[in-house]
């Protein structure tokens, strides 16, 4: 055997030792599935099915012992004047919130939908509040809303927009709103976002057509932009409003669901009750009930606007 074939042997030899399993080199979608699967399962099923597990049982408040019973939590929920308190404030805030964010992003969307030198640095500054955790954003306007020395409060005073009797954070008729401040501040760039990537896709053929008719820029965008923007809108509503649905880093941080209760959410009263109190199984019971309130206004929006993916 010449030393030529030899050395084809072994390269063979050696193709053949570091050839991949079939199932990894064909098109199976099973290597390709597992890694996304696994993770969805550990980090988001698992802890959906322990919660409702936790929610079955009853927390002894002397033992701290975990007792099965199906019952005890959810008749509490159902009675508790809390929890109908932070349906009704978690709905409004939503409502409000997703309302502000999508006028604003529309408007915002539409000034910056331009080629002209700067409007790409614009866009792209945008994005710059989004990066900023939830809770550090909270604490900022935290520090901006201080009686004292908060630049928003005390440009308010000098104004003659607030008292100083009466604190943004401290009064049950601002505290909210306050809230979705620091909200609307560092959502509207997602919204932004979405809407300009719906306005560069709208076709021109339409636009072009309208101003050789003598449409003006208001028919153009009630009726040319909104109807073709319906769908974008609807899916950013959606995408936006669950976010909002489950808001709690604001809340935790600037008021902890203060005054009283004029700011507590779902998820706000969920967490006092898991680190307050210890009591999981009952912190479970809210948290499942708020999940299953999403899940029902979600698909109702999506029957009721016929939304498609």
């Amino acid at each position: 055997m010449t030393e030529a074939t030899v050395s084809s042997t072994d390269r063979h030899e050696s193709r053949k030792l570091w050839t991949m399993p079939r199932w990894l080199t064909s098109e199976h979608p099973f290597p390709w599935v597992f890694p996304t699967t696994a993770t969805l399962i550990v980090f988001g099923l698992y802890p959906i099915l322990y919660a409702v597990w936790l929610s079955l049982h009853r927390r002894h408040p002397v033992t701290r012992e975990n007792q099965f019973n199906p019952e005890w939590n959810w008749s509490r929920v159902f009675a508790d004047e809390r929890v109908w308190d932070a349906i009704a404030v978690t709905y409004m805030y939503t409502s409000v919130a997703i309302i502000i964010q999508l006028a604003l992003g529309l408007a915002i969307a539409l000034l910056l939908d331009s080629e002209r030198r700067g409007f790409g640095l614009m866009r792209a500054l945008m994005t710059l509040p989004l990066v900023v955790p939830p809770a550090v954003t909270g604490m900022m306007f935290l520090l901006m809303y201080n009686n004292s020395f908060g630049v928003i409060s005390r440009t308010l005073q000098d104004i003659g927009l607030l008292s100083s009797d009466s604190p943004l954070l401290a009064t049950g008729s601002t505290a909210l709103w306050a809230i979705m401040v620091a909200d609307t501040w560092q959502w509207t760039p997602f919204m932004v976002l979405i809407m300009l990537a719906g306005l560069r896709a709208l076709p021109k053929d339409p636009f072009e057509a309208a101003a050789i008719d003598g449409a003006n820029a208001w028919q153009a965008f009630t009726r040319l932009t909104l109807p073709m923007l319906s769908k974008i809108i609807a899916i950013a509503v959606l995408i936006r409003g669950i976010d909002l649905f489950r808001v709690y880093d604001y809340v935790k941080v600037m008021t902890d669901g203060g005054p009283g209760t004029a700011t507590e959410t779902l998820t706000a009263y969920a967490g006092k009750i898991y680190f307050g109190s210890a009591n999981f199984p009952y912190a479970s019971a809210v948290a499942i009930l708020t999940l299953v309130l999403v899940i029902i206004t979600a698909n109702v929006f999506i029957k009721v606007f016929k939304v498609r993916f």
